[in-house]
């Protein structure tokens, strides 16, 4: 066989190759569109075929010889479906151009010797025969980069708000894959990062609102075209999903289209640090250059200069993956796909695994402060910010438990500034400063306020503690005022005033009945002493001379028995049981105590109490504000058993410390919770870094702890567990100076001088009184007497 019909047999059989591409494509558009049950195992088949195609292209391309039939059935499956070409000239049955391939092995032989007799130079011109069809291979690139993008946005997209973003709106890239998607039915944001960045625009910010879509937008997807591009154009794109916040929605999809030489630097670039789910579709280097000018290409079109490809790879698409925990616990690129979009087809469910069960041993940077029962350790070193072991807390128990489950590690270390956090426009300071500037990933104990939730996202983990007003216990009445503490000022000086009233009334109704009709004459001092003596139940004898004085008597002496019957009732409570001071149960009871002041440390002024004394309306609680002293805790809790003192804190935090070291063995204690509970937070739990990728996994599992009931059982064990430690290590005459200060109560009362001593009291002033009575008396007779 002559070299030239050789090459004529050769050109014809890759030209059939290619319509039987384009065939396959076709007809695997058709089955999606017309789906059924047995659509899977049509496009299997069509899968297998366009495989089958594919090795023979690769071997002519390698030896330059027609290996063999293309498929013969595939002309059947052709008629099957009604012409599924659509153009019997393309056909692989019959070829204009002489020589049929579905039997070029019989109608042209090619033997063994003219194998053998192929050259390197023979090669090379296979090569620059087969360059001639590189413009119909463009065409299939492209249009499987649509496929892929149209299979990702149909399974993993539907619904979501997708955004476009490319270099130049005349890339043949972004036209196709506009083109897939509005056949689809479905709509793009396109950004065009030249225009956004230009000068002559708006300033970027502007706009890039609303570029993500709204609060109501549950799902995003971002594609990247990167085939016509340059040093500057990456960076102008990356910079454009920097700038625009993606990072912050850690679940959007995202999609890549560029050369293969990029896919590390698109994959792993800091913009998309906290997306999971990314795709790169890699062309190779010289089907870039073939999209970048495909104006100049055709069908048929012949090249002048071979273009250098390896096998079939420039004439395929592969695809990348980005993830996250791959290459020992960092961010890598995985190659998912080597052949085309048929192949895709059948890896659409395995796209994006869940990378979230295993973090092989990453390391994450954890910020905290020591707040027991929910978070406590050892620091290594007095130096700010140094790291710290954190000991059994009720939060250490909860990150142990997905350290174990999620194989990752983490440094912790102690936040530099002491402080929670509180905002100063719209920047935090303290542990969610750290988190909002990315400096650590998530920290322990934090509540969330609606600046915070701005800056950090946040997981429910626990029932937050709730604040409270500690004070010394209530202490023992004085035992000389046991009579006259029965009864309250007010009704003292309600009954004095009706024992004088009530005198003075009887001894004018006698006036007025002696006036009227004459008789006995009744003094007002006799009035007085009868209301008194009835009210003490010996009444002299009656002084009415009339019957409407004899009513209003009656009716004394029926009050008299209500007032002593309550008296004596309550006197003998009060010597049996002696009284005591009144407890301090909440703000409103500090601002009213005379003489009374109150504190609190000084880190629990750093968050979210600061926030709320600070920004609260209530008059109340801006004294409680405006005089609160900050100090120490061994200072304040000397100060609150010496008396006239209160301390502010949290319940759970001040019950650890009351039960380790200010506790006698009998459990009594000399300090009082008050009942009034103000819970400044909703919630508590962790906070992360926004975006961070892993925290929905976390809120998972801690949801699920929170649910069994294991935090709050953790929560009481750790308190009791760190009281026990404090206590054993404490040394026992630590307790005496609480037995001191803790006024027992005995169960049986006898009555002593000490309960009675008001009685004495009172006879001295009565006594005394009439002693001076005595002596006026006197004085006046000796100036009144003639004498």
């Amino acid at each position: 066989m002559e070299k030239k019909d050789k090459k004529r047999i050769y050109a014809n059989y890759l030209e059939a190759l290619v319509k039987r591409r384009l065939s396959i494509r076709r007809r695997r558009s058709l089955e999606i569109k017309r789906g059924g049950v047995h659509r899977d195992e049509r496009l299997l088949e069509l899968q297998n075929e366009w495989d089958r195609i594919d090795v023979l292209w690769k071997k002519a391309v390698e030896t330059g010889n027609t290996p063999g039939t293309v498929v013969n059935e595939t002309e059947s499956n052709d008629a099957q479906h009604g012409g599924a070409t659509g153009n019997e000239d393309e056909s692989v049955g019959t070829s204009q151009r002489g020589g049929a391939v579905g039997s070029v092995d019989t109608s042209v032989p090619i033997n063994e010797d003219d194998e053998r007799a192929t050259t390197s130079h023979d090669v090379s011109d296979n090569f620059a025969v087969a360059s001639r069809y590189v413009g119909v291979a463009v065409e299939q690139i492209g249009a499987d980069v649509g496929v892929i993008v149209d299979q990702v946005v149909d399974h993993h997209l539907s619904g979501c708000h997708l955004v476009l973003i490319s270099t130049t709106l005349h890339s043949l890239i972004t036209s196709i894959i506009l083109t897939r998607l509005s056949e689809g039915g479905k709509a793009a944001v396109l950004v065009e990062t030249g225009r956004v960045f230009s000068q002559d625009q708006l300033a970027p910010d502007q706009l890039l609102q609303g570029l993500w879509g709204d609060t109501r937008t549950t799902c995003r997807g971002l594609i990247v075209d990167l085939s016509v591009t340059s040093v500057n154009n990456t960076q102008y794109i990356f910079r454009l999903v920097e700038e625009s916040e993606m990072w912050k929605l850690s679940k959007t999809i995202v999609v890549v289209v560029g050369g293969r030489a990029g896919v590390k630097d698109a994959l792993l670039h800091h913009s998309l640090r906290n997306t999971p789910h990314a795709l790169y579709l890699a062309l190779h280097d010289n089907t870039l250059h073939d999209l970048t000018h495909h104006d100049s290409l055709h069908l048929g079109s012949r090249i002048e200069k071979a273009l250098p490809m390896e096998a079939s790879g420039c004439a395929s698409v592969w695809v990348y993956r980005r993830c996250l925990y791959c290459n020992k616990g960092d961010a890598d690129v995985q190659l998912v796909l080597q052949n085309t979009a048929l192949s895709f087809f059948k890896l659409h469910g395995n796209l994006f695994p869940d990378e979230f069960k295993n973090f092989m041993s990453h390391k994450y940077l954890v910020v905290a402060l020591r707040y027991f029962p929910y978070m406590d350790y050892q620091r290594h070193n007095n130096q700010p910010g140094t790291t710290v072991t954190p000991t059994d807390s009720l939060d250490f128990r909860i990150l142990s438990t997905l350290t174990s489950l999620l194989n990752f590690t983490y440094e912790m270390h102690e936040q530099r500034e002491f402080q929670w956090g509180v905002p100063t426009n719209g920047k935090f300071n303290g542990m969610i400063g750290e988190l909002q500037r990315e400096e650590s990933d998530f920290c322990m104990i934090a509540a969330p306020t609606p600046e915070r939730l701005q800056a950090i996202d946040y997981t429910k983990g626990y029932t937050p503690d709730v604040m409270i007003v500690l004070s010394l216990r209530p202490t023992l009445l004085p035992e000389n005022l046991s009579l006259i503490r029965p009864f309250t000022g007010e009704l003292w000086l309600v009954v004095m005033a009706s024992v004088v009233g009530w005198g003075t009334s009887l001894w004018l109704l006698q006036k007025v009945w002696q006036w009227a009709a004459g008789g006995q004459v009744v003094k007002f001092t006799t009035s007085l002493l009868y209301s008194w003596g009835a009210l003490l139940n010996i009444p002299p004898s009656d002084p009415s001379v009339n019957v409407s004085g004899q009513i209003l008597v009656g009716f004394w002496l029926l009050f008299c028995l209500v007032i002593t019957t309550g008296y004596n009732s309550s006197l003998i409570a009060h010597l049996s049981v002696q009284g005591k001071s009144k407890t301090i149960e909440g703000f409103r009871d500090l601002v009213e105590r005379d003489n009374w002041k109150w504190g609190s440390e000084g880190w629990f002024m750093t968050g979210v109490p600061l926030e709320y004394f600070s920004k609260h309306t209530d008059p109340m609680v801006k004294k409680i504000y405006e005089d609160m002293e900050l100090l120490k805790i061994d200072e304040a809790f000397r100060k609150v058993l010496k008396g006239g003192y209160s301390f502010i804190s949290f319940k759970n935090y001040a019950k650890v410390i009351i039960a380790s070291s200010y506790t006698d063995t009998f459990g009594n204690t000399p300090l009082y919770i008050g009942k009034e509970e103000i819970p400044i937070f909703v919630v508590s739990g962790w906070g992360f870094r926004k975006g961070a990728p892993f925290h929905s996994r976390f809120s998972q599992l801690i949801f699920r702890l929170e649910d069994t009931g294991i935090i709050s059982y953790w929560n009481k064990e750790v308190m009791a567990r760190r009281v026990r430690e404090n206590r054993a290590a404490a040394a026992e005459d630590s307790f005496a100076v609480l037995r001191e200060t803790i006024q027992e109560e005995r169960k049986e009362v006898v009555l002593g001088l000490g309960h009675l001593q008001g009685a004495f009291y009172l006879l001295l002033l009565g006594s005394s009184t009439a002693f001076f009575t005595l002596l006026g008396e006197h004085l006046n007779h000796r100036l009144t007497s003639p004498q």
